[in-house]
């Protein structure tokens, strides 16, 4: 009997290979809810700092390939409206999921629920009910996908604030504390606040989120 024995070098490749989760399938996702934010709050460096997140997370699991855009307006001169930032569509979670065809369908009826606003990883994030609850994801957005007039802060400062101000967020499983539509709006629930200002990391996590984003990749 012959006996092949494999060098070390290669034995360490076939291990680590082995270890090396498959994200075969990230590589066609065009969303996704991000399985954590920055850590600095609704302050996100910006909608450029937000975009970067997402382009960072989606080149994690293989995604990095398409531009990545965070779902967010911002509010005052030259106001952006999260809906003019996501592309045409249609996109799809890490799962192969259609979330919405076009722009119209995803501020419409859209299929965006706890078990399809999967992380860029495929896992469902947390929501009301878990531990911790997650489902808050910030937009500054109105439920059409605008942005708000200028005046009260939705934005945390456009998205540069950790302290002072608050966000528009929207709950990602469709969840609340009541039946009311905006309880059941993945992108326009309530404004964040908190003993801090309403946009540092414990304001957002003590009324169920943790800085979390909706990212699309607009192509």
């Amino acid at each position: 009997m012959t006996v092949v024995r494999i060098g070390a070098p290669l034995a360490a490749c076939v291990m680590l290979l082995g270890g090396v989760p498959s994200y075969a399938q990230q590589a066609s996702m065009s969303f996704f809810v991000t399985s954590a934010g920055p850590g600095k709050g609704a302050g996100l460096g910006g909608l450029d700092g937000a975009d970067r997140h997402c382009q960072q997370l989606a080149s994690a699991v293989g995604a990095g390939a398409k531009t990545w855009r965070a779902y967010l307006s911002t509010q005052g001169a030259g106001a952006v409206n999260a809906r003019d930032r996501v592309g045409k569509g249609p996109w799809v979670n890490a799962k192969g999921v259609t979330i919405a065809k076009d722009v119209a369908e995803l501020h419409g009826t859209n299929n965006l629920t706890k078990q399809t606003a999967l992380t860029e990883k495929g896992d469902v994030n947390n929501g009301r009910g878990d531990t911790p609850n997650k489902h808050d994801i910030l937009t500054g957005s109105q439920a059409d996908g605008t942005a708000f007039a200028d005046g009260q802060d939705r934005t945390c400062k456009n998205w540069t604030s950790s302290t002072q101000g608050a966000a528009m967020v929207g709950h990602a499983d469709r969840t609340g504390l009541t039946e009311d539509p905006p309880q059941k709006s993945w992108n326009s629930s309530h404004p964040s606040r908190g003993s801090e200002g309403g946009c540092s990391q414990a304001d957002l996590v003590s009324t169920g989120g943790a800085g979390l984003l909706y990212c699309f990749a607009v192509n």
